[in-house]
């Protein structure tokens, strides 16, 4: 590998590594002192014309800038090694930085011009990373993923349009005192469907579990931590808008429903990024569902700690497929644990962070959060969504731990499996402490003062109780085989229906374009290789064509018949010229 190429992922590490622990030092010092800087910088002035970009910085905008560094820098850092046969290096290490810097453009804006430049930057940037693997596959995934996205991006379009009743886009300033203005509902459920499309909820959720086709590390970094946590980020900053609005109960539902799906999906998914990206698809929908409830600092708080465990298990993903000769379906995989442990440990740490086992990072704030569900006053179905999709959580993780390390290896009975990729240890290893120390670290940072929640003990041990049953449930459905577990759900239907994400991929291309084409092919049949070919072009051709042999002939056979109508002629065209 050229020497270049290791100097650029180098240098682009240490700069975001320094950027992190710079915006770590800010934030500690805003949080203490309580401090927000809102920046005005003026690009143009010319007479009465000047253009300005404005930018805010708080504790909360440089605390997840500060994440979105940590990670890029770990995943560029990986990529090193992962990339390593990749022919244009520079060009991929320069897609994740223009990907960076979108992404820290949406955080630090206060502005609808600027957050729709950062947002378009996001869909943009990631509809090359989707397709750069150049394949039938990776385009198609490209184009359902940026499709989607546009969606969003018209609406911030129409967002900005709606803006200009009130002279500035700088929304921040407009939240509080124009709350019941008509404009401003119309902009905040304009601002719920975008961030519903970037954010991968119902309808829109197809393009996450497609968007996979991407390389391993922009999964770590795009499709796990930055890109679909934009929609739950921008929605936090609308919130004061939003809070108690018929929006926010529409989006409480779509969003349960959305980790609902995600997580019976995940159970029924045989590819290994696949079922990680359905597990981040199902966090998306708890951060989506805390926040509609109008708990803001809960979703930004499990939006961090379900950053780090989500980029350290994708990255433990690329490894193993890696390993397995670019195989990613786990009924190959088995056995692993004996031959790859440094990554076996990653893998299960991040495994039990994500199912909320005590005291690592994804237990702070999913605990913190299903307590407050059973502390509020919602009804039996929300109830019912959250703690299901909790045992989900743990049936999906402990599937994947079981076709992975448990079971015997299904592959090649020759194989080699190492565990000496130093380079990439060493990124999962930064990633493996954030998991376990981040949970409490931002328990720390965020709240100003301890959360103290009584409940009947049944309540509170409602998370143990759901847990334990996913756990029993994993290890029970993973002993059997299909065929009895499509028996068990009576139907081979409801089980097509449940695997499939409830048809919705299907819906989102065949179902949108379908009848369209469908139209589209009977209009090119029937009218333009049909009737207008015959009333223009070929039906005149076709007269011209008949007459000529019909003449042709008499000229042939019969002069006399031939010199009269050559009479007739004449004579009607002596008649047409004097009359």
């Amino acid at each position: 590998m050229n020497k270049n190429y290791f100097s650029i992922c180098f240098f682009s590490f240490f700069f975001l590594f320094l950027f992190m622990m710079m915006n770590f030092f800010f934030m500690m010092y805003f949080i203490m002192n309580n401090i927000i800087l809102f920046l005005e910088w003026e690009i143009i002035s010319f007479n009465s014309l000047s253009i300005v970009m404005s930018i805010l910085l708080d504790w909360m905008s440089l605390l997840f800038m500060m994440f979105v560094f940590l990670i890029s820098s770990v995943v560029i850092y990986y990529s090193k090694s992962y990339m390593s046969s990749e022919l244009n290096l520079i060009r991929f290490i320069v897609l994740v930085l223009l990907f960076v810097f979108s992404m820290i453009l949406l955080i630090v804006s206060p502005n609808m011009i600027s957050i729709l430049l950062g947002w378009d930057g996001l869909g943009l940037v990631s509809y090359c990373l989707v397709i750069y693997y150049q394949n039938l596959k990776s385009y198609n995934a490209g184009m359902l993923t940026v499709l989607s996205n546009r969606i969003g991006d018209v609406l911030i379009l129409m967002v900005i349009c709606w803006m200009m009743n009130y002279g500035s886009w700088n929304y921040i300033f407009y939240l509080e005192f124009m709350k019941n203005d008509y404009c401003m509902v119309y902009i905040g459920f304009m601002i719920i469907l975008a961030a519903m499309t970037k954010s991968a909820q119902i309808p829109f959720s197809s393009w996450l579990p497609a968007a996979m086709a991407a390389p391993t590390p922009v999964s770590a970094l795009v499709h796990s931590s930055t890109l679909v946590t934009a929609g739950v980020y921008l929605l936090i900053r609308f919130n004061l808008l939003l809070v108690e609005t018929l929006f926010f109960k529409f989006l409480l539902l779509i969003s349960s429903l959305t980790m609902f799906m995600a997580g019976i999906s995940a159970n029924y998914e045989f590819d290994l990024k696949k079922i990680i990206a359905l597990s981040t698809l199902s966090q998306l929908g708890l951060m989506m569902s805390i926040l509609s409830m109008g708990m803001p600092l809960l979703a930004f708080f499990h939006l961090l700690t379900h950053a780090m465990f989500k980029a350290l298990l994708f990255m433990c993903a690329g490894v193993i497929i890696h390993l397995m000769n670019d195989m990613q379906d786990i009924r190959f995989m088995g056995g692993i644990s004996f031959y790859i442990p440094m990554t076996c440990l990653c893998m299960n740490v991040s495994n039990m962070a994500l199912c909320g086992i005590p005291f690592l990072a994804g237990f702070y704030s999913k605990d913190l959060i299903l307590e407050m569900l059973s502390f509020s006053n919602f009804n039996i179905l929300i109830f019912f969504l959250y703690y299901i999709s909790t045992g989900l959580t743990m049936f999906y993780s402990i599937r994947l731990v079981m076709y992975l390390m448990i079971n015997d290896y299904n592959l090649l009975c020759i194989y080699n499996l190492y565990d000496e990729d130093y380079i990439m240890i060493k990124s999962m290893l930064v990633l493996l402490f954030m998991s376990v120390i981040s949970g409490s670290m931002l328990m720390w940072l965020i709240f100003y003062f301890p959360y103290m929640i009584y409940l009947p003990l049944n309540l509170k041990f409602m998370v143990i109780y759901s847990m334990f049953v996913g756990l029993m449930m994993g290890y029970i459905v993973s002993n059997m085989n299909i065929y009895s577990l499509n028996k068990y759900l009576c139907t081979y239907n409801l089980s097509m229906f449940l695997c499939l994400m409830w048809f919705m991929p299907s819906l989102s291309t065949y179902g949108v374009s379908y009848y369209f084409l469908n139209f589209s092919q009977k209009l090119l049949k029937h009218i333009d290789f049909g009737w207008s070919e015959l009333y223009s072009g070929w039906g005149m051709f076709n007269i011209v064509k008949n007459y000529s042999i019909f003449y042709n002939m008499y000229q042939m056979n019969n002069f006399k018949i031939y010199l009269f109508s050559f009479i007739l002629w004449v004579m009607i065209f002596l008649f047409v010229m004097l009359f």
